[in-house]
């Protein structure tokens, strides 16, 4: 067996950063961006007012009253000069025009017969937004290597941009195997069961930002193992559940060497998903993970989610993890580090897990029940009220809720 560390390494340095491709700019939003950008031009284009009210030179600002010269919308390309003694009447994001360097604030004025009077101090150069003052002309923007958020999208299209060249997507084929296996939709019956593992498959690749590919079951025969293999090369990684062990129905790994794969490793040191294997078959990567859902969902998050994240160019590719208090004692007899399903919550500031319950690899309701992982080291026993690492397998329990703001 190999660690999970070194099973890890292995996958990585197998893992090849696919071909970029360019996407209409929404579609690039998550992914990874595969060219430096520089901006064609500053942002602002121009001065311009950032509040609704009278733009005027604080040169003059001695003065009583000064007169209402003109009036600048938004959008406007008007080209003017404002003399001495005059002000305009100017909206949000107007060009400042030539002879003023102020705005003031429709509230901080009082308007007169013949113009507008100052109610308080204006501090000369306020409310405007200076060209170029958020981007200059040539700047690099958005480095190659950096995660498309809502923010970069906003700014590549004031950059005049309407496509993006980002990491292709990884094509993931998803194969189930076992003759016990049903399809999804029917009712199970003895010693039958719904093949739920190629859907928590593909859903686990789509929140990494995957592409699944569902080839279906393989009966339990070494030609239909074979043949589904074949057909899940056609994407760049295949990942195959069940099958993988040592029983007499167990024909993914021999089916991989047949074809002509070389398998990298068999049995990880963790507990569950021990019998994890991986594989390369002409020059794809492949994931044999156990066929307990658990084990299957667990293995996942431990070496294909990493594995898919880089290839699609990301740079963080692990989990976040935290540091929390145990609110029971976590005890493991084993030989095998043991990834123990936890609840965590935040509490006052403080992150807490909790034990979700029966720990068995086939039992997906207490993964439901978790937003956590611990890694509990193999003939280890940690105390309630002690503190241990947490990886994290969504943070929205940290979110506000809704009952804060409505009754």
């Amino acid at each position: 067996m190999v660690s999970i560390e070194e099973a890890q390494r292995v996958i990585l340095s197998n893992s090849p950063l696919l071909l970029s491709e360019t996407v209409p700019l929404l579609q690039g939003l998550g992914r990874v961006i595969a060219e430096d950008v520089h901006a064609p031009w500053d942002i602002p284009t121009t001065d311009n007012s950032a509040m609704d009210g009278y733009a005027f030179s604080s040169t003059s600002s001695g003065r009583e009253q000064w007169v209402i010269a003109g009036f600048i919308p938004a959008g406007s390309e008007l080209v003017t000069s404002v003399a001495t003694g005059e002000a305009v009447k100017i909206m949000t994001g107007a060009p400042i025009p030539s002879g003023c360097d102020t705005v003031v604030p429709f509230e901080e004025v009082e308007l007169t017969a013949i113009g507008i009077r100052l109610v308080s101090k204006v501090k000369p150069g306020a409310h405007i937004r200076k060209q170029g003052e958020d981007v200059r002309a040539n700047d690099l923007v958005v480095k190659a290597g950096s995660l498309l958020r809502p923010q970069e999208i906003g700014l590549l299209v004031s950059l005049g941009r309407t496509e993006v060249t980002v990491y292709q997507k990884v094509r993931v084929a998803i194969l189930a195997t076992g003759d016990e296996l049903l399809g999804v939709g029917t009712t199970p019956s003895s010693g039958r069961i719904i093949n739920s593992n190629s859907y928590s498959l593909a859903a686990q690749v789509l929140e990494a930002g995957g592409e699944p590919i569902m080839i279906g079951i393989a009966a339990d025969s070494k030609e239909s193992t074979m043949g589904k293999i074949v057909e899940g090369l056609a994407a760049d990684i295949l990942i195959t559940t069940g099958g993988v062990s040592v029983g007499d129905c167990d024909f993914v790994k021999e089916s991989i060497q047949k074809l002509g794969g070389t398998l990298l490793f068999w049995k990880v040191r963790m507990k569950p998903g021990k019998p994890v294997a991986f594989a390369l078959l002409e020059s794809k990567p492949i994931f044999a993970l156990p066929g307990n859902p658990v084990a299957t969902m667990v293995a996942f998050e431990m070496f294909v989610r990493p594995s898919l994240l880089k290839m699609m160019g990301h740079s963080r590719i692990f989990r976040p993890v935290v540091r929390a208090t145990l609110g029971e004692e976590m005890r493991n007899n084993g030989d095998r580090p043991h990834l123990v399903r936890v609840g965590v919550t935040l509490q006052h500031g403080v992150y807490r897990a909790t034990n979700t319950g029966n720990q068995s690899s086939a039992n997906l309701a207490s993964l439901t029940r978790s937003n956590g992982l611990l890694m509990l080291d193999s003939n280890t026993t940690i105390v309630s009220e002690s503190t241990a690492d947490i990886t994290l397998l969504d943070r929205d329990f940290e979110m506000g809720s809704i009952s804060n703001v409505v009754a």
